[in-house]
């Protein structure tokens, strides 16, 4: 958490409406392993990190709502009825959508004023978007005295990006936001909204993101069609989500469906697995495993579920030819954002070096570093600034 973004938005804040908001710190999350399987009611490793949205609010007199993007300058508003979906509203649309999901499940709000900024790299994968709808829910929490708990939340942040985003996106990205535990990543299962805590241990290890800068917007039809896919084939053999899905059950409709769709949910059965095995290895410290079981994801996003692209797949393939890295895979949505790699932290310097130059020569465009630090989920900030 960075406090000259506290203290900028807080500043902000005070010079624009005259008077002390409520702080709030939502981080984004890295997720080590489990893509995809969180919309079909499996499991997935995530962890929040340093870097996300503070958001500054206070209620006013003007029964009109204002919110101030401090990044784009930009702002808007708007009334506490009639809600609906801003066509091409951007970050718009989050705002509006957290409001009128509280106001839906029977909440009483009255306008306010809000400022936030982020320190979240844009389409990195690293969920900013739910940063932003748990940062905003928590504070409307907090300043108008709501009493909803910390899972009501988050199912307000994924109706809000479902309904008013356009999103049909699993619950992983807001609860690592709003759940996280410094050092710790959370075995989840989205069915349940249970999670078990699991200190993150590398062994000399260190955990590198590289950026490909190839933006992705998950919005786009790509994603709601591979969950289609998943959707399908589970009413096909009678369950709910291909969670409840073996690989011996799967292969009895396996003339009956298309070879790519086969994959796609051969790949969500097999990763729901590996997301296991990965916990199990990180609990025996077993750093080979941890790496082997990374690869072996990014393959099957690659070549099963085919969310990829040839960025991606190059800064991997990089990494597995690196004898300092050992384990990589495509870390988000896809079509682009961040690859995870597990680098010796003695090699980390070197290795961003080389893949900087490599990545430079075969795609003319730089790649971004981010190196992170796993931190705690959505929380109020003192206001001591």
């Amino acid at each position: 958490m960075s406090e000259t973004l506290l203290n900028k938005v807080y500043s902000h804040f005070q010079l624009l409406y005259d008077k002390d908001p409520i702080l709030v710190f939502s981080p984004g999350r890295i997720n080590l392993i489990g893509e995809h399987t969180d919309y079909n009611d499996g499991f997935v490793f995530p962890a929040a990190i340093d870097k996300g949205i503070a958001l500054a609010i206070k209620h006013n007199d003007a029964n009109l709502c204002r919110a101030h993007a401090f990044d784009i300058d930009e702002n808007y508003e708007f009334q506490l009825k009639n809600l609906s979906p801003l066509i091409n509203g951007g970050w718009k649309n989050y705002i509006i959508g957290v409001v009128a999901e509280i106001l839906k499940a029977g909440h009483q709000l009255k306008g306010f004023d809000v400022i936030f900024s982020g320190n979240i790299p844009s389409g990195a994968g690293l969920s900013s978007s739910a940063a932003l709808e748990n940062s905003l829910v928590f504070a409307l929490n907090a300043l108008f005295g709501l009493g909803l708990s910390k899972t009501e939340m988050i199912l307000i942040s994924q109706k809000a990006e479902h309904n008013y985003v356009g999103v049909k996106c699993g619950i992983m990205d807001q609860y690592a936001s709003m759940f996280g535990v410094k050092d710790h990543a959370l075995l989840l299962d989205c069915r349940t909204l249970n999670s078990e805590k699991f200190k993150v241990n590398l062994k000399g290890y260190e955990i590198v993101l590289v950026n490909s800068q190839v933006k992705h917007s998950l919005n786009e039809s790509a994603y709601n069609d591979r969950r289609q896919v998943c959707e399908t084939i589970s009413k096909q053999l009678g369950v709910k989500a291909l969670r409840d899905v073996s690989v011996e059950r799967l292969e009895t409709i396996k003339h009956e469906t298309s070879f790519e769709d086969y994959q796609k949910a051969l790949y969500v059965i097999q990763e729901n697995q590996r997301v296991i095995e990965f916990s199990e290895a990180l609990q025996n410290n077993d750093i080979h495993q941890l790496g082997r079981l990374l690869f072996e994801a990014h393959d099957g996003l690659s070549n099963q579920y085919k969310v990829s692209c040839d960025e991606i797949d190059f800064l991997v393939d990089f990494a597995k030819n690196n004898p300092n890295v050992i384990g990589s895979r495509m870390m988000g949505g896809g079509f682009g954002g961040c690859t995870i790699n597990l680098v010796k932290k003695d090699y980390v310097n070197k290795f961003i070096e080389d893949v900087k130059k490599r990545y430079k020569e075969a795609f003319h465009k730089d790649c971004k570093i981010h190196r992170v630090v796993l931190s705690e989920g959505t929380r109020l900030i003192n206001n001591t600034f």
